[in-house]
Formats: C-alpha cells, sequence, structure tokens
C-alpha cells in the first residue's frame, strides 16, 4: 500500500492525504477503474467588500448582544463574520425584513456555490438565527430553517501502543507535557491552553477545568505516570501563572499544539488522519474498554447528555469484538466435534 494509506477498521475502508503525488499513484494502481467523486469540492471564498454605515451598526448590534449573553470570544467572532458576508450579500435590500425564504435562497448559493461544509452551514444559520430572534427579538417559529444533517461518523482512535509512541516522541519536555496531558485526562486542546498552575490539584489526582465547552467547569483525573514530567517541566520552565505558557509569557496558543502533535505523529508513525482530539477519543475509549462506568466517563469529559458519550460504546463494539458473532458463540460451544 502507499506509504500514508491507513485502514479505519470501525468504518471499513482506507484512507490516503489527499495530494497530487498520491492521486498519481493511485491511477497507476487502479487504472480505468478508479472512480473520483467530488474530488473538486473545495470552498471557494466569498470576495470581501465594505459594508455600509447602517450594516456596520448591525454588526455592532450583533456583537454587542453576544457580549451581554456572555458568549465565548470563538463563537463571537465566528458569528460575526458570518453575519458580514451576509449582510454584504443583501446590501442593497432591508435586512430586517428579510423573509425565510430569501435567507433559504442565501443558504442554498452558500452550499451549492460556495460548497460550505455541514459545520459551517450550521454556524451560518446559528448566526442569522441569532440576529433575528435575539437581537430584533423576532419569533423563532418564523426564521426556522432546515439544517443539514449532522454526519453520524465514529471518532477516530489510537491504540494503546499508538498512544504511548505519540505522547513520549517529543524531546521537548513542554511538549510531552501537552500530549500527555490531552490524553491522560482526556482533555480538548483549549482546556489544557486554559490550565492555570493552581488547577493542578496533585494531593488529590485530579485537575480543575475552569470553563470547559459551555463554560462548564468540572474536575477531570491527574494520572500518576504524568506527575514526574509536570514536575520537572515546572521546575525547568518555571511558569508564573498559566501551566503552558507561550514564549512571550501569556496563553500557549492552539495552532503551536496542532504543530506539536503534527511533528510527533509523524515521528511516531502513527495514523495520519489523527488530530490533538483523538487523544480524548482515545482516552475515552481505553477508559470503557477498561470497564469504568461510562457515566463516571461521561462526567470526566464533560458531557451534559450521555448520549454524546454513548459514542465511545459503539467503537469499543467494533474494535474489541465485544458482541460475538453467533457463528463464533456457536463454534466455542462446539469446541473439537467433528461435523
Amino acid at each position: 500500500m502507499l506509504k500514508t494509506s491507513w485502514y479505519h477498521g470501525s468504518q471499513k475502508l482506507w484512507s490516503i492525504v489527499n495530494d497530487h503525488k498520491h492521486l498519481v499513484e493511485l491511477k497507476k494502481i487502479f487504472g480505468d477503474s478508479l472512480v473520483i467523486i467530488n474530488h473538486d469540492r473545495k470552498q471557494v471564498p466569498i470576495k470581501p467588500e465594505p459594508l455600509s454605515d447602517a450594516h456596520l451598526d448591525r454588526l455592532a448590534a450583533l456583537e454587542k448582544k453576544l457580549l451581554l449573553k456572555a458568549y465565548s470570544m470563538h463563537t463571537i467572532k465566528s458569528y460575526r463574520n458570518s453575519f458580514a458576508k451576509f449582510l454584504v450579500h443583501f446590501a442593497r435590500q432591508d435586512i430586517d425584513a428579510l423573509d425565510k425564504s430569501a435567507i433559504e435562497d442565501y443558504m442554498h448559493q452558500l452550499i451549492v456555490h460556495h460548497k460550505i461544509s455541514e459545520s459551517k452551514q450550521n454556524s451560518v444559520i446559528n448566526a442569522i438565527k441569532f440576529y433575528y430572534e435575539a437581537v430584533l427579538g423576532g419569533q423563532r417559529e418564523k426564521y426556522k430553517i432546515q439544517r443539514p444533517k449532522r454526519p453520524k461518523a465514529l471518532p477516530n482512535v489510537l491504540s494503546e501502543s499508538e498512544v504511548m509512541r505519540l505522547i513520549n516522541s517529543p524531546s521537548n519536555i513542554k511538549h510531552r507535557v501537552i500530549l500527555n496531558l490531552l490524553y491522560s485526562a482526556g482533555l480538548r486542546v483549549s482546556e489544557v491552553i486554559g490550565l492555570r498552575i493552581s488547577d493542578i490539584q496533585s494531593d488529590n489526582a485530579t485537575i480543575f477545568v475552569k470553563g470547559g465547552k459551555g463554560k462548564k467547569d468540572r474536575v477531570t483525573t491527574l494520572a500518576d505516570g504524568v506527575l514526574p514530567i509536570l514536575r520537572a517541566y515546572y521546575l525547568k520552565e518555571k511558569p508564573a501563572y498559566w501551566l503552558i505558557e507561550g514564549a512571550s509569557g501569556g496563553q500557549y496558543s492552539p495552532s503551536s499544539i496542532e504543530k506539536i502533535f503534527r511533528a510527533a505523529a509523524i515521528k511516531s508513525g502513527i495514523n495520519a488522519w489523527a488530530t490533538p482530539h483523538t487523544l480524548r477519543h482515545s482516552f475515552a475509549t481505553h477508559l470503557i474498554q477498561a470497564g469504568v462506568n461510562l457515566r463516571y466517563v461521561q462526567t470526566l469529559l464533560g458531557h451534559s447528555s450521555s448520549k454524546t458519550t454513548e459514542i465511545y460504546t459503539h467503537v469499543v463494539s467494533l474494535e474489541n469484538k465485544i458482541v460475538l458473532s453467533p457463528l463464533d458463540r456457536i463454534m466455542q460451544k462446539m469446541g473439537n466435534l467433528d461435523l
């Protein structure tokens, strides 16, 4: 197989890094039988245009309401960008008087001509609905828009040996601490960045996560195996407030963690499609494989609903063959009997 190919056992498919070199190789291997579907599905950027004073006022009103409702800065930025493009599209129309069909036509154009993803569709719809419902005080039913179906993909999970190769591959102690924390406590990238020195509570082997997703505080586990490297890192780097500090002493950046993970993934030879969030998926899956109660896993991950956590039971079932085929069960009973 090609160098970057990877078999996804849970989904029963092969994947490969999408670039021209690999496409040429695939054509050599499969010849005329190779069929490419949606190969050209790339997002077409919307040309930026200046906004009128009236539209800038509407954008400011949106941002003000988001701040008053204590939305995260990430969400505010996303809504602001999406709504600015919406305003540009309807520059010659009265935005406040648009009906549902006009908004649906706009969404259709984004999907067909600009090829935005399903997640981006939902983000744009949320921004538009927030303006009409929260800023203008419109009725929710009036602006109900058909949303795309979310793909029901199983989370990508690393094996235990892959995890160990990955998290121990960096020679830089700060990089190793970051990867160890992502996996050992099931943290998101934003949560690692937001850790303060005081959040590491070694006396009771816990990590306090303040303001996780949905602005929820929670407590997760501090692995005994992480403590030695954490202490060595603290003595060497001497962080002042944030546990993981950037070069200037402030918070570390998400893009830096992405680069650390990618370098470690290449060095350790793990699944090329893995991301930092894969370590969180792996943390949850490995806990369930070890027999930890689903409710406890839900608490450690900070999920509001058990349904979110239940997806990991599907991964475990597929990868560990918890569900035994009737044929295997019959053959186990019969043993070595001649048929």
